[in-house]
């Protein structure tokens, strides 16, 4: 039975039951193959020779596919041709696959990439990040974003901070990991089912890599397991190597990595490094900032060169500064390519923004809650307030009073008051509180992106059949768009058949990501519907002998708006249609107006819109362990009118949680030869329900404001910005680890694990505070 679209997750039976199918849930076809990696065991090497003949005899191995075995381009990259899909001479980051084995079952393909003999010459390896900038190995020119004269106002400010923070990177960690199915048809049509948020982009690097034109290639994404960005480009390799080893053997092939090695092979969240200096006044306004951002792009392109500009826009956070200047470099490393990940470099942007901010204020002996509202940008042009750096204009913006409210249904002061009293009585406990803001850009950076297309039937018992471009990731965009027809065409959603998504159905597709599914897809879905109703309201019209403007479709019925009472079924109406030969099929497409980017010049404006919100943590520290608690969250966040309440709650809970992993226990380890440590769930601490506090507290903001841009039946991008209300929790951290001294400066590791919160404590117990009139300037 379908839910209301105020109800559950469409498929939330299909999950909790396991009915739901999966890409490598399918039945399997007669004949079906398996793929293993050959993994290198060095971070960067050259390969001299490969012996397979070992592994090719072995009873059940169909083929050992090489570099030479690739009809096509051999590359995946998404931007820059620059990613193999297999390697031809050079190892780049070690466990890359220098070749795959194709046998009857993974099993057995596993064991024949055991018995593959490789020769490598070893080379010097650039393994983290610290590494790359001392060498300068760029995979980029620099990139700038920019206002004013920030070197002149540093000179001028009374004062003048300067610091550094290392930012650690992230697993994606989705429950299903990188799978994907390929076959070729009687026609000889690559049919591809691939664990993709963006099919197009796979049925692309599929064709380019099988030498095909695009209409040969045919890619589907039945749903996927978790995405979070790292099925945006990175399942485009796995679904190319399955269609290769398909063509080469002319047999069905599944892909699907076992957790240890998808941890191994794919890209992460960019590790960040950044330098700053921050001169601002004795009440803690901002006047200049300057910055310099350092992304770990690992071995390839991919995606870096996006991530780092939206990390550079989001520095400023909710905050004016009137000079900025900010310069952004992608180093190249011997490591798996990084890639995009939930926020998609806004978060690590975000964190240096709230460094600031927090340095600010502790150099002054000021609340920092305040000294971050005194800093937030307004709904006025006075002194260009209302202007970020890279020029777009901000309208609607509710942080200001988003804030006050929290602040208030937080009841912050009274607990910032008992946090004292506890921290005055306890030596070996301290708790810390914490409020910070987000402000998140709505739209993809490249703006070709942000289109959408959907294609709508209605057959003639009045039943839809509704196709649209995004992907489905548990984040219940299907639900949004089953929410959206319903509302549109004014029928039950029973009434709705929602299809798997596929690039014969909807051409040239975007990534599902960005936070915009719901957006882009959205309007297409509401065009196609409006379309359909233009040609069935003339048909009801003449069967109500009214005017077609006086036409209502709504409660799964037809009436005239002056006569409710008499009312034609729906079906009714679309049989009419169907008699008199009027169309029952439409498609429809979205565009985002008014965007506008020069990536060269760092300005335009690239966001239709931002999504906000707030979050205040609480958090209690142990002096002897370093471990933490966190005792409440208080979360209010502004989702507009919210397409699928439950859904978007659920959102903002989960993208809370992720967050708070990055910041706290997730932590990356490789040993001396680039080789992951941290490859399992007994290694890589993901939070677990321990970690999540009793008292978690969810409310959506309800601006009395109507938003200025046009999105879909007034709701707003949820995806993404809750994640970043995470950095809360690393604020209320550093806020406990200051009760232990009186340092004006606290230095915390981000992850901020036991570890690092037990040398943070240590740190501000030996640090004598800065004489009066310091700088607090430590060496950058």
């Amino acid at each position: 039975m379908k839910p209301s679209p105020a109800g559950r997750h469409e498929n939330a039976v299909g999950h909790v039951t396991g009915r739901a199918v999966y890409t490598d849930e399918q039945h399997l076809p007669l004949g079906m193959l398996s793929v293993a990696p050959v993994q290198a065991p060095h971070a960067h090497a050259r390969i001299l020779a490969i012996d397979a003949a070992a592994a090719r005899a072995m009873p059940g191995v169909r083929a050992v596919l090489t570099a030479a075995d690739i009809p096509g381009e051999n590359d995946s990259g998404p931007i820059v041709h620059d990613e193999p899909l297999i390697p031809r001479d050079r190892v780049q980051f070690h466990g890359q696959a220098v070749a795959w084995i194709v046998a009857v079952d993974e099993a057995c393909a596993a064991a024949a990439a055991a018995q593959v003999e490789v020769r490598y010459e070893p080379l010097e390896a650039c393994l983290d990040l610290a590494d790359a900038i001392r060498r300068e190995a760029w995979l980029r020119a620099p990139a700038v974003v920019s206002r004013g004269n920030a070197d002149k106002a540093l000179g001028s400010a009374k004062h003048r901070l300067h610091g550094e923070v290392e930012i650690g990177g992230q697993d994606h960690f989705y429950l299903e990991t990188q799978a994907s199915w390929a076959q070729i048809d009687a026609e000889g049509i690559v049919q591809v089912t691939s664990s993709t948020q963006h099919p197009t982009e796979t049925q692309i690097i599929v064709a380019r890599v099988l030498g095909l034109p695009a209409n040969r290639v045919v890619c589907r994404s039945l749903r996927m397991g978790g995405g979070f960005g790292g099925k945006e480009t990175q399942a485009n390799p796995y679904a190319a190597l399955a269609a290769l080893a398909a063509h080469v053997t002319g047999c069905p092939v599944r892909i699907k990595l076992p957790r240890s090695i998808d941890m191994q092979m794919t890209g992460k969240r960019h590790p960040f490094f950044a330098r700053y200096e921050v001169g601002f006044d004795d009440d803690g306004l901002l006047e200049a900032i300057r910055v310099h951002l350092f992304a770990d792009g690992g071995w390839s392109t991919d995606l870096s060169p996006p991530v780092l500009m939206r990390a550079m826009v989001h520095v400023d956070n909710a905050y004016f500064c009137p000079h900025v200047s900010i310069e952004g470099r992608i180093t190249q490393t011997n490591l798996p390519s990084n890639t995009a990940f939930r926020g998609f470099g806004g978060p690590q942007g975000m964190l240096v923004g709230e460094e600031i901010l927090d340095r600010v204020a502790r150099h002054l002996g000021l609340p920092p809650e305040l000294v971050r509202e005194r800093n937030f940008y307004r709904d006025t042009a006075e002194g260009g307030r209302n202007l970020t750096p890279y020029g777009q204009t901000i309208h609607d913006f509710p942080i200001p009073r988003l804030w006050r409210r929290l602040l208030q249904t937080s009841d912050f002061e009274a607990r910032r008051r008992g946090i004292a009293d506890f921290n005055a009585t306890h030596a070996h406990a301290r708790r810390g509180i914490a409020i910070t803001p987000v402000k998140f850009g709505i739209s993809f950076n490249k703006t070709e992106y942000n289109q959408a297309g959907a294609l709508v039937h209605i057959y003639t018992d009045g039943s839809v059949q509704l196709n649209h471009g995004g992907t489905e990731m548990g984040q219940g965009l299907h639900s949004k768009m089953l929410a959206v027809a319903s509302r549109t065409l004014g029928i039950d959603v029973a009434r709705i058949q929602i299809m798997v998504t596929s690039t014969d159905k909807v051409p040239n597709t975007s990534a599902t990501a960005a936070s915009s599914g719901s957006d882009l897809n959205g309007q297409a879905v509401r065009a196609a519907c409006e379309t359909l109703l233009g040609r069935l309201a003339p048909v009801a019209a003449g069967l109500l002998d009214c005017a077609v403007e006086a036409v209502v479709f709504a409660d799964d019925a037809v009436h005239a708006s002056h006569a409710p009472a008499v009312r034609l079924r729906f079906a009714d109406v679309v049989q009419a249609a169907y008699n008199a030969r009027i169309s029952l099929s439409a498609t429809g497409y979205y565009r985002t107006p008014g965007l506008t980017w020069d990536a060269q010049a760092g300005r335009g404006q690239p966001f239709y819109y931002f999504a906000c919100g707030a979050a205040v943590s609480e958090v209690e520290v142990c002096a002897f362990t370093g471990v933490h608690r966190v005792r409440r969250i208080d979360v209010l966040h502004d989702v507009g009118d919210s397409l699928v309440e439950a859904i978007d709650r659920g959102q903002i809970e989960g993208g809370f949680v992720q967050g708070m992993g990055w910041l706290t226990c997730e932590e990356l380890r490789r040993d001396a030869q680039g080789r992951l440590l941290t490859d399992a769930p007994s290694t890589y601490k993901i939070p677990t329900l321990g970690e999540v506090p009793e008292d978690f507290r969810v409310d959506l903001y309800r601006s009395e404001r109507r938003p200025t841009a046009q999105v879909i039946f007034g709701s707003k991008a949820v995806g993404e910005p809750p994640l970043m209300l995470a950095l809360s929790i690393r604020e209320a951290l550093r806020d406990a680890v200051a009760s232990f001294g009186s340092a004006s400066r606290v230095e915390l590791a981000s992850p901020a694990t036991p570890e690092a919160i037990f040398r943070a404590i240590a740190a501000v117990r030996d640090v004598a505070p800065e004489p009066p009139g310091s700088t607090g300037a430590v060496s950058a």
